[in-house]
C-alpha cells in the first residue's frame, strides 16, 4: 500500500557490519592477544567481558569511519602532525608516504628487559606476545594503526566497565554475573586496572602525539563523568540496602562528607529565585555535560583519532570529531530511555538501575 512504499527504501543497503566483519569478527581475539599476562587468573578476569558478545559500537565506529576516510584519494592525505618538542601554535604537517601511512603499529619500542621486570621469564612480568600485523588490505581500506585503534577503544571502554560495576554494586551484565560478583570487587578493579595499562602501551606504540594526547585525555573525561554522576546520586544516609532491601551498601567511612548534588549555576538557596524551567534547563546541562564525559567523549575522540592516522585535512577531522560528539550523546540518551521502556531480561542487567545511581 501507499504507506508502505513511503517507508521502504528503494535501495536495499546492505547491513554496514559486513563492511567491516573482517576486522569485527578479529576484535575481541586481538584484544586479548594484547592484555595477555603471564599471570592466569589475571588473564582469566581480563578477558571476562569479551568472552560475550557485546554490543562494540565503538570500535564499529572507528572501523566504519576509517573505511569511509580510506574514500579520500591518497594526495588528499597529507596531513600528518610532525612531533615537535615546543608545540608550536601553528601546526606543521608532513606529507607522508604511502608507507607511513600504512606502518603498522609497533611491538616494543623500549627493550624487553627493561618493559619485563628483574625477570624477563618470570611468567607474571611476561609482556603480550607481539601481533602478526596482516599486510595493507587494499580493497578494505582499512589502515593497521585504525584496526589497532579500534580494538584500544573496545580495551578502554571494557575497563570502565569493570570499574562501574564496582561503584554500580552491579551483578548482572549481558545475561552473566558482572565480573565484581563472579571474581570479587578487588579483583574487577584491578583487571580494570590492568586493561587501562595495556590500552596506553598500545596507544604509545601508534607513535601519534595527537593520538596519545587524545585518547589518555578520554580516559580521564570517563573518570570526571562518572563523578558527575556520583554528585547527581542521593542516597538515604539511614539506608543500608538497595534493590528493596536486595543488596547491602558498604558502609561508609564518613571521613569524607558527601554533599548534595550542586548545579553549576546559583541555585533558590544562594538566594537567587530560579524558576522551575530555569532548574530543569540547569540540570539537563549537567546531564549533558556528564554524558559527553561518560560517553560522547571517547567516541568523539577516537574518531578524530581515525581521522588523524589517515592523513586528513584538518576541515575532515573536526568533522570526525563532531559527528562523534554528536553520535555518542545521541547513544547515551537512547541508553539511558531503555532503562525506563525496557525490561531486565531484554537489557541484559537490571532495568531502573541507572536512574537509582544518578543516570
Amino acid at each position: 500500500n501507499a504507506a508502505s512504499r513511503l517507508v521502504t527504501p528503494k535501495i536495499l543497503w546492505n547491513n554496514p557490519i559486513s563492511l567491516v566483519s573482517k576486522e569485527m569478527n578479529t576484535l575481541a581475539k586481538n584484544i586479548v592477544a594484547l592484555i595477555g599476562s603471564g599471570h592466569p587468573l589475571l588473564n582469566k578476569v581480563t578477558s571476562y567481558y569479551f568472552e560475550t558478545e557485546g554490543k562494540k559500537v565503538r570500535p564499529l565506529l572507528v572501523l566504519l569511519l576509517s573505511r569511509a576516510l580510506s574514500e579520500i584519494p591518497l594526495e588528499e592525505r597529507n596531513h600528518l602532525k610532525i612531533d615537535r618538542a615546543d608545540v608550536p601554535e601553528d601546526p606543521i604537517y608532513s606529507k607522508p608516504s604511502q608507507n607511513q601511512l600504512f606502518q603498522r603499529p609497533v611491538n616494543s619500542i623500549s627493550p624487553l628487559h627493561i618493559l619485563h621486570g628483574i625477570k624477563p621469564l618470570n611468567p607474571l612480568t611476561k609482556g603480550p606476545e607481539p601481533l602478526l600485523e596482516k599486510d595493507f588490505d587494499k580493497e578494505r581500506g582499512i589502515l593497521p594503526k585504525q584496526r589497532r585503534l579500534a580494538e584500544i577503544v573496545e580495551m578502554i571502554h571494557t575497563a570502565s566497565l569493570l570499574h562501574d560495576d564496582v561503584i554500580d554494586y552491579s551483578d548482572k551484565r549481558r545475561g552473566r554475573p558482572t565480573g565484581n560478583a563472579a571474581f570479587t570487587n578487588k579483583m574487577a578493579v584491578l583487571a580494570g586496572d590492568f586493561l587501562l595499562g595495556r590500552a596506553t602501551v598500545s596507544i604509545s606504540r601508534l607513535h601519534n602525539p595527537e593520538v596519545v594526547e587524545l585518547m589518555s585525555n578520554s580516559i580521564a573525561n570517563l573518570v570526571e563523568g562518572e563523578f558527575m554522576q556520583l554528585k547527581n546520586t542521593s542516597i538515604d544516609p539511614d539506608t543500608d540496602t538497595i534493590d528493596n532491601g536486595h543488596k547491602l551498601l558498604p558502609v561508609p567511612s564518613k571521613k569524607l562528607e558527601v554533599k548534595e548534588h550542586e548545579f553549576r549555576v546559583p541555585s533558590r538557596q544562594q538566594g537567587l529565585q530560579l524558576s522551575h524551567d530555569q532548574l530543569i534547563e540547569t540540570a539537563f546541562e549537567y546531564y549533558i555535560h556528564k554524558t559527553y564525559l561518560k560517553t560522547a567523549a571517547l567516541i568523539s575522540k577516537s574518531c578524530r583519532c581515525a581521522a588523524i592516522l589517515s592523513g586528513s585535512t584538518p576541515a575532515v577531522v573536526d568533522e570526525c570529531y563532531d559527528f562523534g560528539r554528536n553520535l555518542g550523546i545521541c547513544f547515551q540518551l537512547v541508553d539511558d530511555m531503555l532503562d525506563f521502556t525496557v525490561s531486565g531480561k531484554d537489557l541484559g542487567k537490571p532495568s531502573g538501575a541507572d536512574l537509582k545511581l544518578g543516570i
